[in-house]
């Protein structure tokens, strides 16, 4: 793609205008003032396209800054087609379920709205207005274009569950219809004037946190990481050795549990902050030590960072059949990220019933799935196949064939003599790793699931989505920054080991915006989860209680 000229730069783009592009499949994304055109970039993106598609039509400028690097930004200039004029009211987008109008669908709408306006104002009855001049018709056409001027209020939505007798959920309606609510009441209206404030001393936050060096890598901090590294690893292979097979595997599982804190650092470019650099740390670490695939992760995790905590849209929170955080799983939903409807089917109502109980022993196997996704990534069409990243796909594979070397071949089967030593160690380094999978679900699976508009900011849907864990400082290494997931939410690429200097300065902006700052031990944010699966479950048995009832009677809301 040639770079645009400066004068073509210039151009001033109307609402109606980015809508048409975008009718007309066009990649159009907001950052800084600028009109960015994606289209060719999509294909070239290091963290996927998925996560560009959830900002068309919207103002990205502060979830794109956080992302990336001063050089990337300077870069994203070359996509610039024009400028917008003041404030800028995002469209839900396309993937999102956005409907855009095309150019003749804004031309021929444009004129009803002059005809109408004629007849208004032309009118000097105070009779009751006719159809071709309703006020609702008025506001019909001048709502449409993408934008949800009401988001949903209640978890479970009437289409979800049409079929229903509405007596008899009435129930589930009462538990669950109030959260919308609940969130509205707790957070800062979704009003442009108080969003804007929210937006506008939160980047002066970040200037702060620039200035005081906070993004800037402690690499002594990663001497002492490695030396952790080497005594865990060093002690699996002593316990081997002396035919402790169970104790090796606790310490490959904790050496492997420790590791994704950094991969998740280099990850986010979080360590030396250039690009190949820190990826090809983060590839050696969770493909070639960890057998995992850094890119699955990175396309996985883009998108949870943007949409987090969307029953629709965040992956991470898409773990039907297994759990569900919100009775909104129960209508079936479709993952826009995954490509296919989350079935609440026969096996899903038996674990979401006793989720709480089971929440615990699922984690426990976490890895073996995590084993599937990385290697469904690299067979598939996902990997950037051009750009910075396009080579990253075949390093990945080379990685887990290394690691099934070292591990597999190399540990298992040749220097563990007995099946029983084999199948100890393999499933004891792997239920190990299960705190990770807690810590990761901690910090959202008790959170707000609700959509409260596309007006909400960028630092709000974070910090009403996320939780931290407190914990003594001395526990910082257990943890690997994950107890700062609200904070890491807000700054993806600060480096952890400055997160907890960070913690009070965030703490007084949520009390200057006054946003909640949700801080729980961790036995009180466990509390928390389990309550969240522990509701839901009920809920559950609720629903299949009165599906039962229904099929029993033939009744299916047909009276």
């Amino acid at each position: 793609m040639g770079r645009v000229s400066a004068s073509r730069k210039e151009r001033v783009f109307s609402r109606d205008e980015i809508e048409a592009l975008i009718a007309e499949g066009r990649h159009i994304v907001i950052v800084n003032g600028k009109v960015l055109k994606c289209d060719a970039w999509l294909q070239y993106h290091p963290g996927g396209e998925i996560s560009i598609r959830h900002f068309l039509g919207r103002d990205a400028t502060d979830e794109v800054k956080g992302f990336h690097s001063p050089e990337t930004l300077e870069y994203m200039t070359k996509y610039q087609i024009g400028t917008i004029e003041g404030r800028w009211t995002g469209f839900v987008p396309p993937i999102q379920g956005g409907k855009f109008r095309t150019r003749e669908q804004i031309q021929y709408e444009t004129a009803e709205l002059d005809v109408l306006d004629k007849v208004n104002d032309s009118s000097d009855q105070s009779s009751e207005p006719s159809p071709v001049s309703s006020p609702e018709l008025h506001s019909t056409l001048r709502n449409r274009g993408g934008i949800d001027p009401v988001s949903s209020a209640t978890s479970i939505s009437s289409v979800d569950l049409e079929d229903m007798d509405s007596d008899r959920m009435g129930t589930i309606d009462a538990r669950t219809g109030k959260v919308f609510e609940i969130d509205a009441l707790q957070y800062p209206p979704i009003d442009p004037e108080v969003q804007e404030d929210i937006i506008r001393k939160y980047r002066q936050l970040f200037e702060r946190l620039k200035s005081e060096g906070l993004f800037e890598c402690n690499y002594w901090a990663y001497g002492v990481e490695t030396i952790r590294y080497s005594f865990l690893f060093s002690m699996a292979m002593l316990s081997i050795h002396w035919g402790w097979y169970s104790l090796a595997g606790v310490f490959i599982g904790c050496f492997w549990q420790q590791l994704v804190f950094t991969a998740h650092d280099s990850a986010h470019i979080g360590i030396t902050h250039n690009f190949q650099v820190d990826s090809l740390i983060a590839i050696f670490i969770a493909d070639f030590l960890g057998g995992l695939s850094i890119g699955w992760w990175k396309r996985n995790h883009n998108v949870h960072h943007v949409v987090t905590n969307s029953p629709e849209h965040d992956p991470d929170i898409q773990h039907v059949p297994f759990f569900a955080v919100s009775p909104r799983f129960f209508g079936s939903l479709r993952s826009s990220y995954y490509g296919h409807v989350m079935k609440y089917d026969a096996v899903a109502r038996v674990f979401v019933r006793y989720q709480d109980y089971l929440y615990y022993v699922v984690l426990c196997f976490g890895r073996f799935n995590l084993y599937r996704l990385s290697w469904q990534y690299l067979l598939g069409s996902q990997p950037p196949r051009k750009g910075p990243a396009r080579w990253h796909r075949w390093l990945e594979i080379a990685g887990h064939v290394f690691f099934w070397i070292w591990y597999g071949y190399g540990i298992i089967y040749k220097s563990i003599p007995t099946n029983s030593g084999r199948f100890a160690f393999f499933m004891v380094s792997h239920i190990v790793t299960s705190p990770l999978h807690l810590q990761i679900t901690l910090s959202h699976f008790a959170m707000s699931t609700e959509e409260l508009g596309v007006g909400e900011s960028f630092p709000q849907k974070m910090l009403r989505t996320t939780m931290d864990v407190d914990c003594p400082q001395w526990l910082d290494f257990f943890h690997g920054g994950l107890q700062f997931q609200a904070i890491h939410h807000l700054y993806p690429r600060m480096p952890r080991h400055n997160l907890r200097q960070a913690q009070k300065l965030v703490q007084q902006f949520c009390e200057e915006v006054n946003v909640p700052y949700a801080l729980f031990g961790f036995v009180d944010g466990n509390k928390a989860v389990l309550g969240r699966l522990g509701e839901v479950g009920r809920q559950a048995a609720i629903l299949a209680k009165c599906q039962k009832t229904l099929a029993r009677s033939d009744d299916f809301g047909m009276h």
